[in-house]
C-alpha cells in the first residue's frame, strides 16, 4: 500500500494549475490562428480587389468608379490595421499562454521530482528495516538453536 506524501496535494494542484494553462494554451492557439487567418483573408481579398482595379483601368473607368474604388481601399486598409492589431495582440497573448503553461509544467515536474526521491527513499528506509528485522530473526534462531543444541550436550 502507497503512503499518501504531503506532496501528493502539491502535485495535484499543480497539475489541476497544468491542466488549466494547457486548456488556456488551446484557446489561445485557436483565438491566434482565427486572428491571422482573417488577416490573411482580409489581405488576398484586398489584392483581389486591386487585380480587379487594374483591369478595369486598362479597359477605362469612370471617375466617380475610381474614387469608389479608392474609398474601398482605404476602408479595407484601416481594416486590415485592426486585424494586425487583433493578430499582434492574439500573438502576444499564445506567448504568454505558452510561458504560463511552461512554468506550470516545469513546476509540476518538480514536484513530481521530488515526490519519486521520497518514494525511493522511503523504500530504502523499509528495505534496510526489512533486512535489520531479517537479520536480527535469524540471529535469534541461531542463538536459539545453538542454546538448545548446548543443552542436550551437557
Amino acid at each position: 500500500m502507497t503512503k499518501h506524501l504531503p506532496l501528493d496535494t502539491l502535485i495535484e494542484l499543480a497539475q489541476s494549475k497544468t491542466d488549466e494553462a494547457t486548456r488556456r494554451l488551446g484557446q489561445l492557439q485557436t483565438a491566434q490562428t482565427g486572428a491571422a487567418g482573417r488577416l490573411d483573408m482580409l489581405l488576398q481579398y484586398r489584392q483581389e480587389y486591386l487585380d480587379q482595379l487594374q483591369v478595369q483601368l486598362r479597359a477605362g473607368v469612370a471617375a466617380a468608379q475610381l474614387r469608389n474604388f479608392q474609398h474601398f481601399i482605404g476602408t479595407l486598409d484601416a481594416a486590415i490595421e485592426q486585424q494586425r492589431a487583433v493578430t499582434l495582440q492574439a500573438d502576444s497573448r499564445l506567448a504568454s499562454g505558452r510561458s504560463d503553461w511552461q512554468h506550470s509544467k516545469r513546476r509540476l515536474t518538480s514536484f513530481d521530482t521530488l515526490a519519486d526521491r521520497a518514494r525511493q527513499q522511503a523504500l530504502i528506509t523499509l528495505n534496510k528495516r526489512e533486512q535489520k528485522d531479517n537479520d536480527e530473526r535469524t540471529s535469534r534462531r541461531f542463538y536459539s538453536t545453538r542454546n538448545t543444541n548446548f543443552g542436550q550436550l551437557a
